[in-house]
């Protein structure tokens, strides 16, 4: 089945001139945002798991600690529940690791961007390339970029500043925002432009602007910054190019730290970019909006306030778009899971019961699974449990723009080509498919390793029901094995096989859970970064 083959049609693009097979995309990243944070994004889902672990079900003694207190998210929950929910969704533990498997299509293992510090390769192939020279897109990021690597102390001096792919090298026209993984602060930042001004490998930096939204008044504030530059950006696409479609790579910093961090690395936001509730949560803890001044507001408190605000804007921006072409292809995901590390920085309030040394940078579910949302023309809104990963999003968002998605793509070195491992979801979509990988065989891959943790290295593997978590190597003992089925917050490991000799010689079929144990094991000792053989 060809991509183009799934592609609906728009009777508003067509009405505007546009080719229906080429309808415009927008694709949302929220940052150390996880699924505990916007719970409400899933109906039930709390509820669901305290059945699960409260007294009917596993009757764990701390079950009470998932019904927590999650973000006031009212637009992300109007996304969710005008689209398809995908509710086994994972990202890369850490930000870079994500962006570079969403723009490349590849694992980590594969782009060897392994943590933050990493940066992808000019040799990798981009999927935003492949809109604008095949599908005739105008393309557009704003905001975080980090996929080219962190600031380095002096590095702009010798010229190795962020020295991977940088957004024009990766296919957009126009790129506003930051190149690095954080802002100093949320007010004062460099503001890095490039433009039809500046090459491809080459980048402008200005002063933090002054922008303003409807019924947000004028700020530096990145977060209105951004947004208002995008929706400025898009309203433009419509006005002189009504027939040209576009695609928009839309990134938040929030709700991740602030690179000075006193007097805290988190923030109060700007009043006006907060409703009720959150308004009433900051007053009553002393913040003071639009500082780093936080009075007695916990972490917790302020990871709340912080993704409310990217909440606020990103129905802003979802105002804007749906008021310009409604049918537009509308992408909302995670960079990875809420983090929790060290005091002053753990900032899981809900959903998952153990916390300490697991949420973002770690392979455990806290660390990966991630809120993905597709809203669009041809999607029936309701929720799919098929497994997804930040890399399928190269060929869906290939498929839902009519055009074929490469299977092959260069090599990190450039001097040799590896299979694509992003799998289109768009059977799911627009055809109402219930796998689009195999339920025993098929895996996604997380992979990291954690410089705050001493560069500990972990690796995860999973398929439709079953996970296996490695630290290290991949030798049997250094695993962990889970049914996410039965235990989605990872209490309950399983017993490990001693040996997996009956699974290589075919005495062990997919009806025992040992088999998926060593199927798993077997890809993360072939296919991860910790490929070692146990």
């Amino acid at each position: 089945m060809g991509a183009a083959a799934c592609t609906p049609t728009s009777e508003t693009a067509a009405q505007a001139g546009k080719d229906p097979a080429r309808p415009n995309i927008l694709l949302i990243i929220s940052d150390d945002i996880g699924v505990d944070v916007a719970s409400d994004m899933t109906p039930g889902l709390i509820d669901g798991l305290l059945r699960q672990y409260g007294p009917s079900g596993h009757d764990h003694p701390a079950y009470r600690s998932i019904q927590g207190r999650p973000a006031s998210t009212p637009s992300l929950n109007a996304l969710a529940g005008s689209g398809m929910r995908f509710t086994s969704a994972w990202a890369q533990p850490f930000c870079a690791n994500t962006r570079a498997s969403i723009l490349s299509g590849l694992y980590p293992v594969r782009t060897g961007v392994l943590d933050y510090t990493g940066h992808l390769a000019q040799h990798h192939h981009s999927f935003v390339r492949d809109l604008k020279e095949k599908g005739g897109y105008s393309t557009a990021a704003f905001g975080k970029w980090h996929i080219a690597g962190l600031v380095q102390a002096g590095a702009a001096s010798t010229g190795a500043q962020y020295p991977g792919m940088k957004p024009k090298e990766a296919g957009f026209d126009v790129f506003r925002g930051n190149l690095n993984g954080a802002p100093p602060t949320y007010w004062e930042y460099d503001y890095h432009v490039q433009d039809d001004s500046t090459p491809a490998d080459q980048w402008r930096t200005e002063k933090a602007p002054t922008r303003s939204l409807p019924g947000i008044a004028p700020t530096t504030y990145t977060a209105v910054a951004k947004v208002a530059d995008a929706t400025a950006w898009i309203g433009e696409q419509e006005q002189q190019h009504p027939d040209k479609p576009w695609f928009v790579w839309m990134a938040f910093n929030l709700a991740h730290i602030s690179e000075k961090q006193q007097p805290n690395p988190m923030m109060v936001p700007d009043i006006d970019t907060l409703d009720e509730p959150s308004r009433r949560e900051m007053q009553a803890c002393g913040g003071t909006f639009g500082s780093a001044n936080v009075g007695k507001c916990t972490d917790k408190q302020l990871m709340r306030a912080m993704a409310n605000s990217m909440d606020t804007l990103i129905g802003k921006l979802l105002d804007t778009v749906d008021a310009l072409d409604p049918n537009t292809y509308v992408i909302y995901m995670g960079d990875n899971g809420t983090w929790m590390f060290g005091s002053g920085r753990e900032f899981i309030d809900n959903m998952y019961i153990t916390r300490e040394s697991r949420g973002k940078g770690t392979a455990f579910e806290s660390g990966t699974r991630v809120d993905l949302v597709i809203r669009g023309p041809g999607i029936t809104a309701g929720s799919s449990n098929v497994p997804a990963s930040g890399s399928d999003l190269f060929p869906t968002i290939l498929a839902l723009a009519g055009l074929d998605s490469p299977t092959v793509v260069p090599d990190r070195t450039g001097t040799g080509t590896v299979p694509i491992d992003g799998v289109s979801l768009t059977p799911v979509l627009l055809e109402g498919a219930t796998r689009v990988r195999d339920a025993n065989a098929g895996y996604l891959l997380a992979e990291t390793i954690n410089p705050l943790r001493r560069n500990a290295r972990q690796a995860a593997a999973r398929n439709e029901r079953y996970k296996v978590i490695c630290d290290e190597t991949a030798a049997t003992g250094s695993c962990r094995f889970f049914d996410l089925r039965e235990d989605p917050l990872e209490e309950y490991p399983l017993n490990t096989p001693a040996s997996c000799a009956a699974f290589v010689d075919g005495t062990w079929e997919p009806s025992k859970p040992e088999w998926h144990f060593c199927q798993l094991q077997q890809v993360l000792a072939r296919d991860s970064f910790i490929a070692t053989k146990g």
